[in-house]
Formats: structure tokens, C-alpha cells, sequence
């Protein structure tokens, strides 16, 4: 059976738990393709976008960023919600200028993932980010970071090697790394 011809789930009822900042947290009844009918958690999540920002020398600038959830600091590319309405590539740059003070002037779209989807539905779109200018970071305030920058060709190997541990970002750099001359 391909996937077109695969039957899909149906939503019985819902009932919201939770409803936060940045995500609301509903139990479903479902029915199963399978028929048989479950109360599944799923956390909704309205998206984000991810870059990969790459200096004209071939520099990745990634961040060090405090993630209180992990219990320490992380090496990622910068990344940030979607607001109600924006459109993934306006995040992008928008989040970019912000965690790294560059503003980029070419998105490259690497695709998207779905970063959890045992429980949650958030989407990230993944871009490459080229002709970076500075500007100036505006954080938030539950913005912990520092920029780390390395070359291109270092970030890949490391996301390579299992030594970044955020999803997004190894899949990002490894989905960048065709665009990016020189590696």
C-alpha cells in the first residue's frame, strides 16, 4: 500500500490541559488507522525557523546558547518561534539579525522537519543564510548565549561526529553543506 492509499487517524474530541507563551498542550481521542480509539497528549506549537549563517570566509556562526530544559548550554544555529501569521523566511532573517546582530541578504531554503512528532506538531523550516551584513543583536530576555563562530567544513564534522546535540542545527549544517563552496 503506498502512502497516498494509507488510512489516517480521526479526531474524536480534544481537550485543551495547558496553554502557554509558546504552546497549548490538548488530550485527544483518536481513532487510530487501525481503529482502535487512544486519548493521545500532543503539544501544538505554532513553528519556528532555523539558519544556518555563513560569512563570505566560509565562517559559520553559531551559538552557545543556556538551555534551562537540557540542564547546560548547547551549540546551535540561531533559531526563534514563528509570530501569529509570519511567514518562515521573515522569521528567519528576523531571528538571525537578532541572536547574531548580521542581517542576511540571500535565504537559501533547505527544507523542513518535524523536530518531535510523538507529542508535538511544531514545524521547523531550515534556510542557509549568505551575504551577511552587521547590524546589531536585540535578544530576549530569556536569551542566554554567545556566538560561536568556526569554519563551515568544522560545524559539518562535528554534526558528523554526534557532537551537536541539537537536532536541527546537525540536520541544518548537514543539509547546507552541498551550498556551501569550499567543503
Amino acid at each position: 500500500m503506498s502512502g497516498r492509499e494509507r488510512k489516517q487517524g480521526e479526531r474524536l474530541a480534544s481537550r485543551e490541559i495547558f496553554r502557554g507563551r509558546a504552546i497549548r498542550l490538548d488530550v485527544d481521542r483518536v481513532r487510530l488507522p487501525n481503529d482502535k480509539e487512544v486519548d493521545l497528549e500532543i503539544l501544538h506549537h505554532p513553528g519556528a525557523a532555523a539558519v544556518v549563517p555563513v560569512l563570505p570566509d566560509g565562517t559559520v556562526l553559531l551559538l552557545r546558547q543556556y538551555r534551562y530544559a537540557t540542564g547546560g548550554w548547547l551549540l546551535e544555529i540561531p533559531a526563534g518561534k514563528l509570530d501569529p501569521g509570519e511567514h518562515p523566511e521573515h522569521c528567519a532573517v528576523r531571528e538571525t539579525e537578532e541572536e547574531t546582530g548580521y542581517r542576511p541578504s540571500a535565504l537559501y531554503a533547505l527544507g523542513w522537519v518535524w523536530t518531535s512528532p510523538g507529542f508535538l506538531d511544531e514545524k521547523i523550516w531550515l534556510y542557509l543564510a549568505t551575504g551577511l551584513e552587521p547590524t546589531r543583536q536585540s535578544m530576549d530576555d530569556d536569551e542566554v548565549l554567545e556566538i560561536e563562530r568556526m569554519p563551515f567544513r568544522e560545524a559539518v564534522e562535528k554534526a558528523l561526529r554526534g557532537e551537536i546535540y541539537d537536532v536541527k542545527t546537525a540536520l541544518a549544517l548537514l543539509r547546507a553543506a552541498p551550498h556551501v563552496e569550499g567543503l
